[in-house]
């Protein structure tokens, strides 16, 4: 477990523990049905049934896991209190596409927030990390998949 703390606005811890609250007890309790159903089958060794259902278990407790580690380590950010004179977690930055010649927005986001349809990207994003702590005016250059992204920063604001 890392103990870095994970930027977060209210909203998206929320969702988060929304999601969180129906896995525990909504999910898992339907799953403990199923594997007790599956356990009246008999013979365990060849009940693909129990099988299914011991792995969906295992499965739901991981991202329960995973879930809690999120929120334990979770950091709410107050929007009105956010610099605009540089690239932080809640930004949002109007980038050029040097390359391109094209300008998007992107506004970065904590987890249960992202939304990639409206560019709302994570902040541990490969694109979130190349443009924090920038300037008005910097290139940053990004390692994507099909080359490098060199962006120049346009505007930064604060939704």
């Amino acid at each position: 477990m890392s103990s870095d703390r994970i930027p977060m606005s209210r909203e998206g811890y929320d969702k988060l523990k929304g999601q969180l609250d129906k896995m525990k007890n909504e999910d898992m309790p339907r799953i403990a049905e199923q594997i007790a159903q599956a356990r009246g089958y008999g013979d365990l060794s060849e009940n693909a049934e129990y099988d299914a259902a011991m792995e969906a278990q295992g499965m739901l407790q991981a991202r329960i896991n995973d879930l809690q580690d999120k929120l334990a380590r979770a950091m709410i950010v107050d929007k009105s209190t956010l610099p605009t004179d540089r690239v932080v977690f809640g930004s949002r930055v109007r980038v050029l596409d040097v390359d391109l010649n094209d300008e998007e927005d992107f506004v970065l986001v904590g987890p249960g927030e992202e939304d990639y349809d409206q560019n709302k990207i994570l902040l541990t994003s490969p694109i979130g990390q190349g443009l924090v702590g920038k300037k008005i005016g910097d290139l940053v250059e990004v390692p994507v998949p099909r080359g490098t992204l060199k962006l120049r920063i346009v505007n930064i604001s604060i939704d």
